[in-house]
């Protein structure tokens, strides 16, 4: 990984960011030593990554996943990501959290995000206040407008809990989103990733690819 220094917190670029290389790396979190906590994101993107490390020998008894965010469905709705990650794990020991207003939160050994070409990251989109008091919690949002592939309300970690992490992983993909990227790192905009680089305190793994 090559480094890049951040105000706040370390950001390095991952040299490999296939599928292989990215569960690589979370499975290398799972594998120290105690109990572990991850978010993960929702969507198609983490699915194929999902599949590989569902198939690994890992200490699955000491893995709680949550999601960082979701659409406000049924968990039997086509929409789902809970229902999709459930299904993912099925077959691991691992628990799997789900996302409700007014939970405790841990502190997350990774948090794992990422990120659309408007800046948003969970589902903290530009237009929003992503912090809601400042206290690590689970929040209700309405994108706005609401995309039309996924015409839902959202369940989202807010920026405070994203950040109560020892770990942050960013998985970005194209070229026009790493120049959104590129001007968060540099202060250039206000978009919610941008807020999320500077409030971390916790070291940022990119592994950012063309396609």
């Amino acid at each position: 990984m090559s480094e890049t220094q951040n105000t706040v917190a370390p950001i390095c670029w991952a040299a490999k960011a296939d599928v292989e290389s990215i569960a690589d790396h979370v499975g290398a979190t799972i594998k120290r030593p105690g109990n572990h906590w991850l978010a993960v994101p929702g969507g198609k993107t983490p699915l194929p990554i999902f599949e590989i490390l569902s198939r690994r020998t890992l200490p699955w008894g000491m893995v709680s996943l949550m999601l960082t965010d979701d659409r406000i469905v049924p968990q039997n709705h086509p929409a789902s990501n809970q229902g999709k990650l459930e299904a993912a794990f099925d077959a691991t020991p691992a628990h799997v959290a789900k996302l409700e207003v007014g939970s405790c939160l841990p502190l997350f050994d990774l948090v794992w995000l990422g990120m659309g070409a408007d800046g948003h990251i969970a589902s903290l989109f530009p237009n929003m206040e992503p912090n809601a008091a400042g206290t690590p919690a689970i929040i209700r949002a309405r994108p706005n407008p609401l995309p039309p592939e996924a015409p839902f309300e959202r369940l989202s970690l807010n920026l405070a809990a994203l950040t109560q992490a020892k770990e942050i992983m960013l998985v970005v993909r194209g070229c026009d989103k790493k120049r959104v990227l590129d001007e968060a790192i540099a202060g250039e905009n206000d978009l919610p990733i941008a807020r999320l680089f500077a409030a971390a305190r916790c070291p940022i793994n990119i592994f950012w690819s063309r396609t």
